[in-house]
């Protein structure tokens, strides 16, 4: 029985690591709840125990995160953002800074896997009718989106994981791993600049085509409205899921969009995923598996560098799961150095974030291939440099 119970256990982490199961139709929502209804039946957890391994305010924040970000997007708020600064700024050079802060910005408070769903095609678009190759910008769209998202703790899922078990404030958090962004992002830039000489011109290459923006002015007023009590909630100190939760039903309240358009736009895998994943969690940590890798994270730096190995391993949020009850005096530091770790590692790889797999997944749907080993000349050094300095100012 224990031998089936590890298998189980393995072939759950291998699938959620891929993001399938080979010879299977599953994704890694149904492997997390596969796993998880496996390891009930197997009785390392009754169902009691299982419900209450679930952490609803983590579920609670995503959900919320979701329909605001939603409601923003359908009422043009990202296509309005992108095309203002972009009005501006129509040099190869200017455009790619441009889009890296403008991305990291948004991925920020709106969650980074949103972000690069959103703004991938917008910035496709835009790339060609510039005439410019698209592979450098959807790098620094990629890249800036995980970057930019390890500054808040509504950046990105594990964030929000790692805010919920940790109690560090909203404010105490972005202060702490803003600076980070910032000099990450400027990494990221230096790196792009380095391997694709055609983004280094400064030359204007404005386009005669019109740019036409789709705004609907009373939702983007709304949502603006609800964002800006949202983040001074966030800065003041409201716990993060009710400040959401409040913002979300807010946003239900209208008579211009219909509710099904927001609901079909939640990423219900993701909330599914992370069900499955705290349960399959639970259970590991009562057969006491973890306890074998204690001596090996007793110090920063292999706290670092244990978390980057997961992240790319079974993917950052598995990863932040699986770590968060076994490292040593969960201090703020440790905690600011899981959550660096975990979301700078998943610049390694395209397999590293689903934020590049959402990018590389709509670029091949447009006709272009953005492949492992492209991916992988950027991604490796810039996953090097910026964990050391996560390291060096943490």
């Amino acid at each position: 029985m224990i031998v089936l119970i590890y298998i189980v256990i393995g072939l759950t982490y291998i699938g959620l690591g891929l993001g399938y199961i080979p010879g299977l139709r599953m994704n890694r929502a149904s492997i997390a709840i596969v796993g998880a209804s496996l390891l009930m039946a197997l009785g390392v957890l009754d169902l009691k125990q299982a419900w209450a391994a679930i952490d609803y305010r983590t579920l609670i924040f995503l959900f919320s995160m979701m329909v605001v970000a939603t409601n923003l997007n359908y009422s043009g708020f990202f296509q309005l953002v992108l095309n203002t600064v972009t009005h501006y700024i129509r040099s190869p050079f200017g455009l790619l800074i441009v889009l890296t802060f403008s991305s990291a910005i948004l991925s920020a408070f709106f969650l980074n896997d949103t972000i690069a769903l959103i703004l991938t095609p917008l910035t496709l678009g835009l790339t060609q009718t510039l005439n410019l190759k698209p592979i450098p910008y959807l790098l620094a769209l990629a890249g800036a989106t995980n970057i930019g998202s390890v500054a808040t703790l509504s950046g990105n899922p594990q964030n929000i994981l790692i805010g919920s078990a940790s109690g560090i404030s909203y404010l105490d958090f972005a202060s702490s791993l803003t600076p980070i962004a910032l000099f990450s992002l400027l990494i990221e830039i230096g790196l792009l600049w380095w391997l694709y000489p055609d983004v280094r011109s400064t030359k204007s290459c404005l386009s005669d085509k019109p740019v036409r923006n789709y705004v609907l002015k009373p939702l983007l007023t709304k949502s603006l409205l609800i964002t800006a009590g949202l983040l001074a909630a966030f800065l003041i100190g409201i716990e993060p899921a009710q400040a959401t939760l409040v913002a979300a039903g807010l946003l239900f309240i209208t008579r211009r969009i219909k509710p099904q358009r927001i609901l079909n736009k939640v990423d219900w895998d993701l909330l599914v995923m992370f069900s499955g994943l705290f349960i399959v969690t639970a259970a590991v940590g009562k057969l006491g598996i973890l306890n074998l890798f204690s001596s090996y994270i007793d110090t920063s730096l292999s706290i670092l560098g244990v978390t980057a190995l997961l992240s790319n391993l079974v993917s950052n949020v598995p990863a932040v799961l699986l770590l968060e009850n076994l490292i040593p005096h969960p201090d703020t530091k440790t905690w600011l150095l899981l959550a660096a770790g975990s979301t700078l590692a998943g610049n390694l790889t395209l397999l590293g974030s689903v934020a590049n797999l959402i990018v590389a997944e709509a670029v091949a749907k447009l006709g272009f291939q953005l492949s492992f080993w492209e991916h992988l000349r950027f991604g490796l050094p810039l996953t090097f440099l910026t964990l050391i300095l996560a390291y060096w100012w943490i």
